[in-house]
């Protein structure tokens, strides 16, 4: 069975910015045809759960206040890309619209729920490392239903 790379939010970890998850539907049918394994790029890079919502503006992560996180980001890509690797990997199945795992369309940066084409930062950096990206939008995509 194909290992995928999954945002652990969708799996029900309550690693979001607000202490919640995204726990998707169709999880069972994934299980069945993948061993999944689980990363919140955030978390890896040394961000608390809960913390203030972050949006990219400018290839910059940014909080509401103004205050930067691109080290945290990039360094939770780095360690996410760093699994799937060991994990061999190579696809990943992310959350739509994060500033780590968006894919497709990310927000803006003005923290007005107005969405832009775009990849968050650990989708963009397990990309370019050869990973097949899928967004939680488009989980019928990756079961080919």
């Amino acid at each position: 069975m194909e290992n995928l790379l999954i945002s652990a939010c969708l799996l029900g970890v309550d690693c979001r910015y607000d202490g919640n998850n995204n726990l998707i539907k169709g999880l069972e049918e994934l299980k069945a045809r993948y061993n999944l394994i689980p990363v919140c790029p955030e978390i890896l890079g040394g961000m608390a759960t809960p913390r203030k919502p972050v949006e990219l503006k400018s290839g910059h992560v940014f909080n509401q206040d103004g205050q930067n996180f691109d080290r945290e980001f990039f360094n939770g890509a780095a360690q996410s890309v760093k699994i799937a690797r060991i994990c061999d990997c190579h696809k990943a199945l992310l959350q739509a619209r994060s500033p780590s795992c968006g894919y497709g369309l990310i927000y803006d940066g003005t923290f007005s729920r107005t969405l832009i084409p775009g990849n968050g930062i650990a989708a963009e950096s397990l990309e370019q490392a050869g990973l097949e990206i899928y967004s939680s939008d488009d989980i019928a995509g990756l079961l080919d239903i």
